[in-house]
C-alpha cells in the first residue's frame, strides 16, 4: 500500500499541487467488484482545499488515472455500518449516496479517521458521523501542536520543504566518500554523528577564546552608563527653563484666540447688516412712485411697475432665524406693506375707471355704422391696458381678493360693452339677409314660433326653398296644373309659399353665404383677440392641448338642448384652474354671441332651408380653423355647440325634402313625365356639390344624398304604380333615366351603386315597354305564331304544324295578307304616336325608344320567318314585307314626325 500511495503521489497528485493523506482500495457494494482507490487529498497553495478523489488503473496500461472528484466541503454524512462490530462497508453521501466496500476493516477506520481530521484542521465544517466508533474520533488538539493524519506526522508536512539543488548536490558528495552509506546505514550514521561532536568540540573552544574580548566589551558599556547619566542631568535643566517659556506662550495663544472670536464675530455681525440694508431697503424713488406715481403715462406706469418689483423683492426676501425679532425690521416690513396696501388701493381704482369709462362708451357701436357689417376693434384698449400687465401679475401676487375683484369688474363691463356692440352688427346682418329693414322685423317678429307654425302661416318664409325645395301644398298645386308640359309644372314649383322665384335663386343663396362668412370672419379675430388679451392681461396660463375631432352627431343622437364640449383637464392643478377661470370669462363677456348666431342661423333656414347647407360647410370650417389654433378655446367651444344646431337644421332639411316626396299625388289624367321631386334631387345635388366642393364635412352631404336618393327610388316605384295615364314602365325609364343622367354628369362617388341601379331599371322597363307595345302592330300574327309554338310545346313535330287545321298553310296565307306593307306603315305610325303622347319631351327619349322598338320589330320578323321555314318548310310562303322595308317605314315614320 505505501509503494502505491508514493505512485500516486508522484503520478497524479504532485503534477497538481497536491498532497495525499488518506488512501484506501475499495469497491463498489453490491455490484462486481472493480477496484479502485478513494484518496484524500490537499492542496499545497493557500487557500487549501479538502478533495476526496477517485482514482482506477487504466484498462490499457500499469498507470492510474483519475476518475471522479468531490470536494470535502460537499460531503454531509459519513456512514461506518457498524460501530460495533468489524464491516468494511462504509457510505459517503455527497450530492448522492455512495456505498462502498473497504478491502479490509482497517483501512476503512484509517480513512475515515483521516476524513474526520481533516473536517476539523480545515472546514470546521458539521459532517455527520453515523456508526463511528467514538476511538476513532479524536478531540482535536490546540492549534500549533502537531496531528496525526493517517499515520504521518502533519507538522512535518506543513513544514515540509523540498531540497535545494545545493543540498541535493551536498548530500550526494558526503555520501559518495562513504561508499557503504547506503550498503551499511548505520555504520554511516555512527560516522556522522562523530563528525558532529568534533565540530561542537571545536565551538566549545571557540567561544572561550573569546572572553577576554567579552570583558573588554563590558568595560567600554559601562563608560557608556555614565555618560548617559550626564547628559539625562542637562536635559533636566533645559526642561525646567522652557516650563516658564511655555506658560507665557500659552497666555499668549489664548489672548489671540479671544481677539479672533471677536474679529468673526463682528464680520458676521456686518453681514447681517448688509444683508438687511441691501435685501430690505427701498429707495426713495421707488416709494414716491408707488405713493404718487402717474398711472397714466408710460413713464409713470414704468416706474410703478420697478417700485412695485423692487417691492415684492424686499418683502419676500428670506430673512434669517432672528432677524424677525429685530425692531428695524419689523418697522421696515410694517412700512412695506403699508406700501403695498396703498399702491394695490390706487391701481385698483384707476383700472375700475378705465373698465367703467370703456364699458359706458357707445361711440363705437354699430348702431351708428348700419350700412357696414363689421366688429368694432377693441386693439386700442387692449394695447393701453397691456401696459397694466405686469402691474396685474403684482396684484395677483399680492392681493388676491383686489385682483379678483378687478377681474369681475372688467368683465361686467366689457359684457355689456360686447352686448350692445354683437347686438348691433347681428341686427345689421339680418337687415342684410333679409333685404330691407322693414322685411327683416317682420321676419324677427316670427323666429320664437315653432316651425310648424311657421309652415300653417300664408305670410311664412319658410314655405319654399327655390326652386329645388317644395311644400306639400306647393305639389299639390303641381296636380292641379298636370295636364300642362313639363315646363308649366317646372315654373308651378317656383311659386311655392309667398316668395317668388327670383328672391331664391342662386344670387341671394351666395349673398346670403357671404353675410355668413362675414359674421363668422368678423367674430373670430373678435373672440381670438379677446382670449389672448384675457390671459396676457390677467396672466393667465394658456395650454393647447390636442383634442379629439368635433363629433357629427346624426339627428337621432341630437336632444332638445345644445351639446357642450368640454376639454380634458390637465394635468397640473394650477394651470387647469386658470384655464378654467380664462372659459369663465370669456362666457360671461361673450353670453349674448351663442344666443345670436342661434337666432341668426334661425333666420336663414326660415328664409329658405337649403342655407343650411351653406351654414354646415362654413360652421364646419371655421370650427375646424379655430380648434387648430386652440382647441380649448372659448371660440373653439361656442361655434362646436352651435355646429350642433346647424347639423341638425341640414337633417331637418333633408327630412323636409324627403316628407315631400312621399306626400306627392299625380292627377288620373295627367300625363306624369320626370316627377318634380326627381328633379329637385337633380338640383339640390348640384347645389350641394357646389357647396361642399372642398368641405370639412362631406361626409354628412354622402348620408344625406343616400337617404335621399332611397326615398327618390321608393317614390318613383310609388307614383308608377299609382299612374293610370301614363304607362308604369314609361314612368320608371324616364325617371330613372334621369337619375342615371344625373349622376352621371355630377360623378357622386357614395352614389355609384345607386348609378348602377338606376341604369339597370331603365334598361329593364325601356325593354318591357318597347315588347309590350310591339305586341298591336301585327298582333294576329302574334296570335297565330303563338298557337304554332303552343302546338309545337305540346308535341306535335314542327313539319306536322301545317296539318293543323288552324294552323294549315291556308289559315297562315290569310293571316300574312291582312298585313300588307301599308298596313303594317300604318299601324307602325299609329303606335309612334302613341309612344309620342305617352313619353315627355324634357327627357328626349323618343328616338331611343323608336330605335328600340325598331330592333325589336327586326327581331320579330326574323322569329316569324324562321317558323315558317321549320313549319311550313318547302311552301313558298313569306310576308308580304321585307325587312328593307321594315326599315324605311321605321325611318320614314321617325322623319316625318
Amino acid at each position: 500500500m505505501t509503494a502505491i500511495k508514493h505512485a500516486l503521489q508522484r503520478d497524479i497528485f504532485t503534477p497538481n499541487d497536491e498532497r495525499l493523506l488518506g488512501i484506501v482500495n475499495v469497491c463498489k457494494a453490491g455490484k462486481k467488484k472493480k477496484n479502485c482507490f478513494l484518496c484524500a487529498t490537499v492542496t499545497i497553495e493557500r487557500p487549501v482545499q479538502v478533495k476526496v478523489v477517485k482514482v482506477k488503473k487504466s484498462d490499457k496500461g500499469d498507470f492510474y488515472k483519475r476518475q471522479q472528484t468531490w470536494e470535502l466541503r460537499d460531503l454531509t454524512v459519513v456512514d461506518a455500518k457498524d460501530a460495533s462490530k468489524e464491516n468494511p462497508e462504509f457510505d459517503l453521501h455527497f450530492e448522492k449516496i455512495y456505498r462502498w466496500l473497504a478491502s479490509s476493516t482497517a483501512e476503512k477506520n484509517c480513512f475515515i479517521s483521516c476524513i474526520w481530521k481533516l473536517n476539523q484542521r480545515y472546514l470546521r465544517k458539521k459532517v455527520e458521523f453515523v456508526n463511528v466508533s467514538s476511538q476513532l474520533l479524536e478531540e482535536s488538539v490546540p492549534s500549533g501542536e502537531s496531528q496525526s493524519v493517517a499515520g504521518g506526522d502533519e507538522d512535518a508536512l506543513d513544514d515540509y520543504q523540498e531540497l535545494s539543488t545545493r543540498e541535493e548536490q551536498d548530500i550526494e558528495s558526503m555520501m559518495e566518500m562513504c561508499e557503504y552509506a547506503i550498503s551499511n546505514a548505520e555504520a554511516f550514521a555512527e560516522k556522522l554523528f562523530k563528525e558532529l561532536q568534533v565540530l561542537d568540540g571545536a565551538n566549545i573552544q571557540s567561544i572561550m577564546a573569546s572572553e577576554k574580548q567579552v570583558n573588554i566589551l563590558m568595560q567600554l558599556l559601562d563608560e557608556a552608563l555614565g555618560e548617559v547619566d550626564t547628559i539625562e542631568g542637562k536635559l533636566s535643566s533645559y526642561e525646567e527653563m522652557l516650563q516658564s517659556v511655555k506658560e507665557q506662550m500659552d497666555q499668549i495663544s489664548q489672548s489671540n484666540r479671544l481677539i479672533q472670536i471677536s474679529n468673526t464675530n463682528n464680520g458676521k455681525l456686518l453681514d447681517e447688516i448688509q444683508f438687511l440694508v441691501n435685501y430690505m431697503d427701498l429707495s426713495k424713488g421707488h416709494i414716491r412712485a408707488l405713493q404718487d406715481g402717474d398711472l397714466t403715462s408710460s413713464k409713470g406706469i414704468e416706474a410703478c411697475i420697478n417700485a412695485s418689483e423692487a417691492l415684492l423683492q424686499c418683502m419676500n426676501v428670506a430673512l434669517r432665524p432672528g432677524h424677525e425679532k429685530l425692531l428695524s425690521v419689523k418697522q421696515q416690513q410694517q412700512m412695506f406693506t403699508d406700501l403695498r396696501d396703498t399702491f394695490a388701493r390706487r391701481l385698483t381704482n384707476h383700472l375700475n375707471n378705465v373698465f367703467v369709462h370703456q364699458g359706458h362708451d357707445q361711440s363705437s357701436t354699430l348702431s351708428q355704422h348700419t350700412a357696414e357689417l363689421t366688429l368694432p376693434k377693441h386693439s386700442p384698449l387692449h394695447r393701453d391696458l397691456l401696459r397694466y400687465a405686469k402691474l396685474m401679475e403684482w396684484l395677483k401676487n399680492t392681493h388676491r381678493e383686489k385682483y379678483e375683484g378687478l377681474s369681475r369688474t372688467y368683465v361686467d363691463y366689457m359684457s355689456r360693452l360686447y352686448e350692445r356692440e354683437i347686438k348691433d352688427f347681428f341686427e345689421v346682418a339680418k337687415i342684410k339677409m333679409a333685404g330691407t329693414s322693414k322685411e327683416a322685423k317682420n321676419k324677427f317678429a316670427t323666429l320664437p314660433r315653432k316651425e310648424s307654425t311657421l309652415k300653417q302661416e300664408p305670410e311664412s318664409l319658410h314655405g319654399s326653398s327655390g326652386k329645388l325645395t317644395g311644400s306639400t301644398s306647393s305639389l299639390n298645386k303641381l296636380t292641379v296644373q298636370g295636364s300642362n308640359s313639363r315646363r308649366s309644372q317646372s315654373s308651378s314649383l317656383l311659386d311655392m309659399g309667398n316668395m317668388s322665384a327670383s328672391d331664391l335663386d342662386v344670387a341671394d343663396r351666395t349673398k346670403f353665404d357671404k353675410i355668413f362668412e362675414q359674421v363668422l370672419s368678423e367674430l373670430e379675430p373678435l373672440c381670438l383677440a379677446e382670449q389672448d388679451f384675457i390671459s396676457k392681461f390677467f396672466k393667465l396660463q394658456q395650454h393647447q392641448t390636442v383634442m379629439p375631432p368635433l363629433a357629427q352627431p346624426e339627428t337621432e343622437e341630437l336632444d332638445g338642448s345644445t351639446a357642450s364640449r368640454i376639454p380634458p383637464q390637465n394635468d397640473h392643478r394650477h394651470s387647469s384652474s386658470e384655464k378654467d377661470m380664462v372659459r369663465l370669462m370669456m362666457n360671461k363677456i361673450f353670453q349674448s354671441i351663442e344666443t345670436e348666431l342661434n337666432s341668426l342661423i334661425a333666420l336663414g333656414d326660415k328664409i329658405d332651408s337649403f342655407h343650411s347647407l351653406y351654414m354646415l360647410v362654413k360652421m364646419s370650417h371655421h370650427v375646424w380653423t379655430a380648434e387648430n389654433v386652440d382647441p380649448a378655446s372659448f371660440l373653439s367651444t361656442t361655434l362646436g355647440n352651435v355646429l350642433v344646431t346647424v347639423k341638425r337644421n341640414f337633417d331637418k332639411c333633408i327630412l323636409g325634402q324627403i316628407r315631400q316626396m312621399e306626400e306627392v299625388k299625380i292627377p288620373k289624367k295627367t300625363k306624369v313625365g320626370i316627377l318634380p321631386f326627381v328633379t329637385a334631387f337633380e338640383e339640390f345635388a348640384e347645389l350641394a356639390e357646389t357647396i361642399f366642393r372642398n368641405a370639412e364635412r362631406r361626409g354628412d352631404l354622402d348620408k344625406a344624398y343616400v337617404k335621399l336618393i332611397k326615398a327618390v327610388f321608393v317614390n318613383v316605384e310609388k307614383v308608377a304604380n299609382e299612374s293610370q295615364k301614363t304607362p308604369r314602365d314609361v314612368v320608371m325609364m324616364e325617371n330613372f333615366h334621369h337619375i342615371f343622367s344625373t349622376l352621371s354628369r355630377l360623378k357622386i362617388s357614395c352614389l355609384d351603386a345607386e348609378k348602377r341601379e338606376a341604369k339597370h331599371k331603365y334598361t329593364d322597363h325601356l325593354q318591357s315597354y318597347v315588347i309590350n307595345s310591339l305586341g298591336q302592330p301585327l298582333e294576329k300574327l302574334n296570335h297565330f305564331f303563338e298557337g304554332v309554338e303552343s302546338r309545337v310545346a305540346q308535341g306535335v313535330r314542327e313539319d306536322e304544324v301545317s296539318y293543323q287545321l288552324a294552323f294549315n298553310k291556308q289559315e297562315l296565307r290569310k293571316v300574312i295578307k291582312e298585313y300588307p306593307g301599308k298596313e303594317v306603315k300604318k299601324g307602325l305610325d299609329n303606335l309612334y304616336k302613341k309612344v309620342d303622347k305617352h313619353l315627355c319631351e324634357e327627357e328626349s327619349l323618343l328616338q331611343v325608344v323608336w330605335h328600340s322598338m325598331q330592333d325589336e320589330f327586326i327581331r320579330q320578323y326574323k322569329h316569324f320567318e324562321d317558323l315558317i321555314g321549320r313549319c311550313y318548310p318547302g311552301s313558298g310562303i313569306t310576308m308580304e314585307f321585307t325587312i328593307q322595308d321594315v326599315l324605311e317605314y321605321f325611318s320614314s315614320i321617325a322623319q316625318s314626325h
